[in-house]
């Protein structure tokens, strides 16, 4: 899993933080989110996906199954 933000349509919500403050949090300059995880762990993935969903913006995305880095 990947998550991804858009910062230009973030509005500061903050639904991302309550939901999974483990990956999220938010700008002190501007309130934006801010991907603190952006390959979280298997147990994180349930949260990730429920932030996503709560996003009123929906400036969260998930990513299922990333393409791995090459070198």
């Amino acid at each position: 899993m990947k998550i991804v933000a858009d910062h230009d349509r973030c509005r500061g919500a903050g639904q991302c933080v309550f939901s999974a403050p483990d990956l999220f949090d938010q700008s002190d300059e501007d309130g934006t989110v801010i991907v603190l995880d952006d390959h979280p762990p298997p147990e994180s993935h349930a949260r990730a996906r429920r932030a996503a969903r709560l996003c009123p913006n929906s400036v969260i995305r998930i990513i299922e199954n990333p393409e791995p880095a090459h070198p």
